[in-house]
This record gives C-alpha cells, sequence and structure tokens, in this order.
C-alpha cells in the first residue's frame, strides 16, 4: 500500500532512474497522475506535461473505464488542456523518450488510449509508469509501449484507490502548481 499519490511518485522515480540519461519527457494523465509525474519529473531533471485522456465508464460504475479517448479533436480533451496548460503548447514529443505516469491500471484502456496518441504524434520510445495494475492491463500495454513499469501487481486490484492510504481526488490548483512551477 502506498501512503499517496507523491510517496508513489518517488517510489516510481528510482525504478525510472535508468531513463534520466535519455532526457525523457514525462507525461502525466490529470488528475491523478499529476503529483505521481511530479515527484518523477523532478527525479530525473526532466520537463513534465500532461495528456489530457478522457475515460469512458462503465454504466454503474464510471471509474471502470471501458474505452478511453486522446484526441485532439475532442472539444473537451482541447478545454482540460488548454485549462492545465494555459497559453503553453504542449511538449514537443517527436523523437523524444516519454514516460506517461498515471496512479494504477484496472483496465489499462485509458493508458492505452494515451500510448497511441503519443505514438501518432512521433514519440520515439514510450514507456508507462505506475505503482499498482493487474496482470492482463500490463499485457495489453506491454503491446504497444516499449516499457512498462510497476511496482505491485495484484491478484485482485479492487479498485486502483484501495491501494491508497489517501486516495484523495487531485484538485485542478495542484495540476496547475506542477505544471507551472
Amino acid at each position: 500500500m502506498f501512503t499517496d499519490r507523491r510517496q508513489a511518485g518517488r517510489l516510481l522515480a528510482a525504478s525510472l532512474a535508468r531513463y534520466a540519461p535519455q532526457r525523457p519527457i514525462v507525461v502525466a494523465l490529470p488528475r491523478g497522475g499529476v503529483p505521481l509525474a511530479a515527484e518523477i519529473a523532478a527525479s530525473l531533471d526532466a520537463p513534465l506535461d500532461i495528456l489530457a485522456v478522457r475515460k469512458l465508464g462503465a454504466p454503474g460504475n464510471p471509474e471502470f473505464a471501458i474505452g478511453a479517448l486522446a484526441a485532439r479533436e475532442a472539444a473537451e480533451l482541447e478545454r482540460r488542456a488548454r485549462s492545465y496548460r494555459g497559453d503553453r503548447p504542449p511538449l514537443a514529443v517527436h523523437g523524444r523518450v516519454v514516460i506517461v505516469v498515471d496512479d494504477g491500471l484496472a483496465t489499462g484502456l485509458t493508458e492505452l488510449a494515451a500510448v497511441r496518441a503519443l505514438r501518432a504524434l512521433g514519440a520515439l520510445r514510450i514507456v508507462v509508469a505506475v505503482p499498482v495494475a493487474v496482470a492482463p492491463a500490463i499485457e495489453l500495454l506491454r503491446a504497444e509501449a516499449d516499457d512498462v513499469v510497476c511496482l505491485t501487481v495484484p491478484r485482485e486490484l479492487g479498485s486502483v484507490g484501495s491501494w491508497y492510504q489517501d486516495f484523495s481526488p487531485v484538485p485542478d490548483e495542484e495540476v496547475l502548481a506542477a505544471l507551472h512551477g
């Protein structure tokens, strides 16, 4: 169990240290991935950005992804990205190593959408980094990402939040501070 997202990010950063010489870009999936990604970016001395990916929740269980979107044309995704980034354009990922960070994988579909979007933008190598995930989600991502770094792979996930002592919602102010701080 992780204390909170920041502690999980520090633990992940230690597992990602081998990527520091490649000067990666750290990309968080907002909002839950941002505190982890901020810790990783600081540890690797890497730039931090976000990729707005929208989860399509299951009927009756909106936290369980049955699909995801990551398209620059989607109005809601653009609005979210603009509200977090302001006038700053997205970091150029073409030809770069990109580490995609989220707070955990239940289905992996949200992160898969992110991997595909980054691949379409020309990322050289894509690493998915999460503190906790179920094996089927990891396998799904290994088929398309170049590497998947996960600290804990339980037999039964329950929910991502059950692996944290503090899984409070990440406020927009924290996302903005991480991106502009």
